[in-house]
């Protein structure tokens, strides 16, 4: 048959839906008319306005949907990757704690975990702690002791009566207090409330990369070193 006589044929009834209803009412209908596969010829932008076949344009279509698998399988592994490295950071930040045999010693295998564990080269513990004598002394860049009322915390009020940790950017005064006046090297902060209700303080990690902590991160990690920190300064009292 010509194309011209195709073109003549009577189309009544013979809509693309219904075209695409029989063939998928009958699968098998290529195996039947296997001649058609190699005469069918599709246009392909790829090939520079050139048709192509039928087959050739199903082995590319299996091509694009094989190369996004790949790509999301390595998304998929590349997750696994750094939640197991993750996990296993956070497993020599455990031991550090329990090797803690004072408070003050626990204070400062936080602070030490965290710089060489996580590469947290900006971090402050504060606690609610004003009367802890044995922590005075290392009080200063990383720790702070006060209490939960105190007038510096009032900007922390919606972070704290949520107990929830969160990622992201601060408020520059957030920020400043955290951190330091004018330090601009600070782009997102990780802030984790820690105890029942935020009882206990507040832990925050700071990274001059503005995408290290974006609001759209897992927190879940975050929680569990919030919970870590939690348990190991309680067991002092």
């Amino acid at each position: 048959m010509s194309i011209q006589q195709a073109r003549d044929l009577k189309t009544e009834g013979l809509t693309d839906d219904a075209i695409a209803q029989y063939l998928q009412t009958y699968p098998d209908f290529f195996e039947r008319h296997a001649a058609l596969l190699a005469k069918l010829r599709l246009p392909h932008t790829r090939t520079g306005g050139q048709t192509v076949s039928l087959i050739e344009r199903q082995v590319d279509v299996l091509r694009e949907r094989n190369q996004g698998l790949e790509r999301k399988l390595k998304e998929l592994v590349d997750v696994a990757r750094t939640n197991e490295q993750l996990t296993e950071k956070i497993h020599r930040f455990a031991r550090r704690l329990i090797r803690g045999r004072t408070l003050a010693e626990t204070v400062s295998a936080i602070e030490e975990s965290l710089r060489e564990d996580f590469d947290a080269m900006h971090s402050v513990l504060v606690l609610f702690k004003p009367d802890a004598l044995e922590l005075k002394a290392l009080e200063g860049r990383f720790l702070r002791l006060m209490p939960r009322e105190h007038a510096d915390l009032k900007m922390f009020d919606t972070l704290l009566a949520s107990a929830k940790p969160r990622c992201g950017q601060v408020r520059d005064a957030q920020r400043d207090y955290l951190f330091g006046v004018g330090n601009v090297e600070i782009g997102s902060v990780a802030l984790a409330p820690l105890g029942p209700s935020a009882s206990l303080g507040l832990l925050a990690i700071g990274a001059s990369n503005t995408e290290r902590f974006h609001p759209t991160m897992s927190t879940d990690f975050l929680a569990r070193i919030g919970e870590h920190v939690c348990e190991a300064i309680t067991r002092f009292g």
